[in-house]
């Protein structure tokens, strides 16, 4: 006896099939409308990007067009989300403000300052420095303590951030003075060693190799014995690697003001780099303040200068860097050197 044929299920559609197979993914394939929508998100979120990514660095659009080769027109399409950009394209805009590619077209998370740094210090690490790092991320070595906040800075280290204009230069001097401390330049001292104006450098090396010089000046000048006050150039902090060296280093203040005050004392001293001959000038100086604010926010303390005068402003300083002293730190910087 034959056994009975079982009766054949009802014909599917081929959705449903695959469905039925484990094919929700046909099921829940984003339409042609919402993929539309998620490209043009994510060139909106490139544009922003780029845009931060030059501010940051101090580059106006028209110096972006200049280093890279692409059309100021370009780049402002692409700013606003509506270029149709290739990946050669995007190679040139990265290269041009000295910044890795990925940070253009990676994903943003909370941790991307971190991982910045972490992966930039990979990226010159021995093979047995990656090996011990594997290791801790693996769980396969339990991590040391903590380092305390301040526990690497000398009582005596104090550094001058943000844009140029604000102040760190004149106040850094007089305040210097005061304190019977050295005042530093980086700048200077970057032009010092090389011989070459900073602006012959960023011609010569482009952006990525300034900021290379820029953080081997600062590891020396880290590694030099005795008090300072040093003012650093408005740019340090679009190297992660170079900031979060000297936040570890020094006791950091940022020295900020109004955008039309940064403006005019800018033009007083007759430097408009990098918004020389732009008529947008003040548009792109509050942009490049404000792409730099979280960055700047970073420092231990602010003095703002805005509607100040100088010496109101120097005694301020002088202040702060007392109250973060505690009393009797220039005397102590000396007394620590006479012994040594």
């Amino acid at each position: 006896m034959t056994e009975p044929v079982p009766e054949t299920e009802p014909e599917q559609s081929a959705t449903e099939s695959a469905a039925g197979a484990g094919g929700l993914a046909v099921r829940n394939r984003p339409s042609r409308e919402a993929r539309a929508d998620a490209d043009e998100a994510f060139l909106v979120e490139l544009g922003q990007r780029v845009r931060r990514m030059r501010a940051v660095r101090g580059m106006s659009r028209k110096v972006l067009a200049q280093v890279s080769g692409i059309s100021e027109r370009y780049i402002a399409q692409l700013e606003s989300g509506q270029g149709n950009v290739s990946i050669m394209l995007l190679r040139r805009v990265a290269e041009a403000t000295g910044a890795p590619i990925e940070d253009l077209v990676g994903e943003e998370t909370a941790a991307s300052a971190d991982w910045q740094v972490i992966r930039d210090h990979l990226r010159s690490a021995t093979p047995e420095m990656v090996a011990e790092v594997k290791a801790l991320l693996a769980g396969e070595r339990p991590a040391g303590p903590r380092m305390v906040a301040d526990q690497r800075i000398a009582v005596d280290r104090v550094a001058l951030i943000g844009l140029r204009g604000a102040g760190k230069s004149t106040l850094g001097q007089l305040v210097a003075e005061r304190l019977g401390w050295p005042f530093v330049e980086l700048n200077k001292e970057i032009e010092r060693e090389h011989g070459f104006a900073i602006t012959e450098i960023l011609n010569l090396y482009g952006q990525d190799g300034y900021r290379r010089l820029e953080r081997a000046t600062l590891k020396r000048l880290i590694e030099q014995p005795g008090p300072m006050l040093l003012a650093t150039g408005g740019g340090i902090v679009a190297e992660p690697v170079t900031f979060e060296l000297l936040l570890a280093s020094y006791f950091t203040i940022w020295v900020r003001t109004s955008p039309a005050e940064h403006m005019s004392r800018v033009r007083e001293q007759g430097d408009l780099r990098p918004m020389a001959n732009d008529k947008a000038a003040m548009a792109e100086l509050i942009t490049i303040l404000s792409s730099r604010e979280p960055l700047y926010a970073r420092a231990r303390t602010q003095l703002d200068t805005s509607g100040v005068t100088v010496d109101a402003s120097a005694t301020r300083l002088f202040a702060l860097i007392q109250s973060y002293c505690a009393v009797g730190c220039p005397w102590q910087s000396r007394n620590r050197g006479a012994k040594g």
